[in-house]
């Protein structure tokens, strides 16, 4: 029996505020179907959409069907990024390897373009992933009033309202501040790995270099030189000394009585 959703209140996320300022080179660059006029346009939008759910999408990983439908104007935008949250690749790489909780929070980081707004809104998405399934639970952010509303059918989703201008920073890009595997999964696979180095790699500047005929060449030449061990007599051993062999001298001390 599957559960109705549970009501959780939304927090005052930036993605909730609308932009009032002037726009930067720091904005998201906004990928639709009603602003494609070429094929370089097409894929653009194509490697945003991956960009997006997979972050990254290796040759192996691409959707090829997929792709066809959408350039072919035989599905949206939505329903291709439909297909890539519910392909293989991307069942693999999240849940697979992650809890529920976790899921939901990189799946509506994917597909609303904001972080959930508490743990009551993860319970609420758990539950319905638990009941409805990864499907039920897909279609329902697709077919959600705050989906329709920011991105429609034709608009690629996007991470919302990265930058203020209150900040000095804009918001951390959800792929660096989440990784896709969770705490044990990292631990089982040795992530992080520390590398440690022989030897100390020190940069030095072209202005700081030592040039031609500069003494500081030759430092190393002049070191192994100085450390170089002459010769030396041979250690014997006391036990192999022949006391006959052995040359002294003999004092003229006359014998007799005195």
């Amino acid at each position: 029996m599957a559960l109705p959703l549970l009501n959780y209140a939304p927090s005052s996320q930036n993605s909730r505020v609308a932009g009032y300022g002037v726009g930067t080179d720091e904005d998201s660059i906004i990928f639709s179907t009603d602003s494609v006029l070429s094929n370089d346009d097409m894929d653009n939008l194509i490697w945003a959409a991956y960009r997006q759910i997979f972050f990254h999408a290796f040759k192996a990983d691409r959707e090829a069907v997929l792709e066809s439908q959408l350039r072919n104007g035989q599905i949206s935008v939505r329903q291709f990024i439909r297909g890539l949250v519910l392909s293989d690749r991307y069942k693999r790489s999240f849940y697979d390897l992650n809890s529920n909780y976790r899921f939901v929070e990189q799946t509506v980081q994917r597909v609303l373009g904001r972080d959930v707004y508490s743990e009551r809104e993860k319970i609420a998405w758990s539950i319905t992933v638990a009941t409805k399934g990864t499907e039920g639970f897909i279609d329902e952010l697709l077919n959600s009033e705050e989906y329709l509303n920011t991105f429609g059918d034709s608009i690629v989703p996007y991470q919302r309202r990265r930058s203020l201008p209150s900040r000095d920073q804009g918001e951390m890009p959800f792929n660096l501040k989440s990784p896709r595997y969770d705490a044990y999964y990292r631990l089982v696979f040795g992530f992080p790995q520390i590398v440690w180095q022989n030897s100390v790699r020190r940069f030095v500047p072209q202005e700081k270099q030592a040039k031609a005929g500069d003494p500081s060449n030759f430092l190393g030449a002049a070191r192994s030189l100085s450390s170089a061990k002459g010769g030396s007599s041979p250690r014997v051993s006391t036990a192999s000394i022949n006391l006959n062999a052995v040359p002294y001298r003999k004092l003229n001390v006359p014998i007799g009585p005195n």
